[in-house]
Formats: structure tokens, C-alpha cells, sequence
């Protein structure tokens, strides 16, 4: 069974297996925004998928953060509500972290 409650026969897949093949600065961007994304709340829970990292408040709602790690950069997707329409960036560098940083906290605090 998933963190989210789904049942499935798949493996669960472990976090690490996504930093595989990243380039160091894009390891280390991935790395800080999992810390500080789970650094927002006991609650905040982390669903590792096969291509993408999804981050949950509360079962009800799905996801408020999906990382996409890509050799270079991350693709980030932040959603504020479920009729709220999705932020997505790309980042590579950590020129992007505090805005990123921010538009997370504030979807963290919005959805219920």
C-alpha cells in the first residue's frame, strides 16, 4: 500500500533511485527542496514515483508539489487548491530556489 492509501503490487521505489544520473548541482537542488519541503510539516507527506517526487498535506488532497528530476534541471509543478490552475518551473540552478521556496510555502499554507 502507497502513503496515499492506494493499494499496488508495484515495489515501492525509493528516493535515492532518483538521484541516480542527476548532475551534482541538480542533486544538490533536489536534495535542499526535499528538506525544506519536509521541513513545512509533520504532516507533509512524500509519494516517490517512477519519474516524478509528489508531496502531499493531507490525503484529501493529492499533491501540492510534483518534482520532476531531468539530468540538468527539475520541473517543478505547485498547486494551491483543486480549483487553483498549476505553477510549473523549471529550474537548474539555485539562482530560482528562494522564489520557488516561497510560491511551496504559500501552496503548503493555502490548501486545507
Amino acid at each position: 500500500m502507497s502513503k496515499f492509501g492506494i493499494y499496488t503490487d508495484k515495489p515501492e521505489i525509493s528516493f535515492d533511485t532518483h538521484l541516480v544520473g542527476l548532475e551534482e548541482q541538480t542533486r544538490q537542488l533536489l536534495l535542499s527542496l526535499r528538506t525544506f519541503i519536509k521541513s513545512l510539516g509533520d504532516n507533509v507527506i512524500e509519494e516517490t514515483r517512477p519519474h516524478r517526487i509528489a508531496y502531499a498535506k493531507t490525503l484529501n488532497f493529492r499533491t501540492f508539489v510534483d518534482i520532476q528530476p531531468r539530468t540538468d534541471s527539475l520541473v517543478i509543478s505547485i498547486k494551491k487548491g483543486r480549483n487553483e490552475s498549476t505553477i510549473t518551473e523549471v529550474i537548474n540552478s539555485t539562482s530560482k530556489l528562494d522564489v520557488i521556496q516561497n510560491q511551496i510555502s504559500d501552496a503548503y499554507r493555502t490548501i486545507k
